[in-house]
């Protein structure tokens, strides 16, 4: 590797790596919420139990099994294929003509929600039983259980996941060049199409993708920190209980 024709490659192109970037960070970011709330949906209604009869239970299996249906295609297959699939066979089917941005971001966002509806699902299982069965002796329906008691504890359980699929976007969207997204792959290539220095090109390219995904580790782990409250709240907490005054009995006087 030349160090002068790294520097020469990062002096003239640097605003086209950094749109690369900037591309690439709002794909991610916006597929990685958006597939967190198809996630979370599909979790809460997968969770809900099957009555033992009636129209209800046929029409939530109908569901249950759309959802299944979705979940184990779009996590059995690659994002690549469903780039191709979703924007070039939309077109040639049925004539329908995606912004290449907006297709880019529709696809995360379904992909993702295929990863985070499992995820979800397991976040809310792994809440204790007794919860659920409190919460409808007093009288909550399913979603008001989930929205006032499950949710609160299944999110703050599922973050570390949800903060590994944000990470796996900023990488997975390298793919999205097929359908010609200007993310940092596809500027990458351009740069190293003209110049024919690709290793230089795709080094910086990795440092700043390394950059990207270790900027967001450092700060999801940092709000994980804060939801979690300070390391010595257990301490904390026995000592409020200890420092209670014992009474003092006064004898009376005889």
């Amino acid at each position: 590797m030349s160090f002068d024709w790294l520097m020469t490659i990062i002096q003239q192109n640097w605003p086209m790596f950094l749109r690369g970037a900037g591309m690439t960070l709002l794909i991610s970011l916006i597929g990685t919420i958006i597939g967190s709330i198809i996630g979370l949906l599909i979790g809460v209604i997968r969770t809900i139990p099957v009555p033992e009869s009636g129209a209800k239970k046929g029409l939530l299996k109908v569901v249950n099994a759309i959802l299944s249906i979705y979940i184990e295609f779009f996590r059995g297959t690659p994002m690549i294929v469903q780039a191709m699939v979703i924007y070039y066979g939309s077109a040639l089917a049925f004539g329908f003509d995606m912004d290449r941005v907006a297709a880019a971001i529709f696809i995360v966002s379904i992909n993702t929600g295929a990863y985070m509806s499992e995820i979800v699902r397991g976040g809310i299982l792994s809440i204790d039983k007794g919860q659920f069965e409190a919460a409808h002796a007093i009288g909550m329906n399913h979603f008001q259980t989930m929205i006032n008691v499950v949710l609160p504890q299944a999110i703050r359980n599922i973050l570390p996941a949800t903060g590994n699929e944000f990470v796996i976007n900023i990488k997975d969207t390298s793919v999205l060049n097929v359908i010609s997204v200007s993310e940092l792959f596809f500027q990458t290539k351009s740069i190293a199409g003209n110049n024919f220095r690709y290793f230089e090109s795709f080094f910086v390219a990795s440092i700043l993708y390394l950059i990207m995904t270790f900027a967001v580790t450092r700060i999801l782990r940092y709000i994980e920190r804060k939801l979690d409250g300070p390391d010595n709240y257990d301490m904390i907490m026995m000592g409020n209980q200890m420092q209670v005054e014992t009474p003092v009995i006064k004898e009376k006087n005889r």
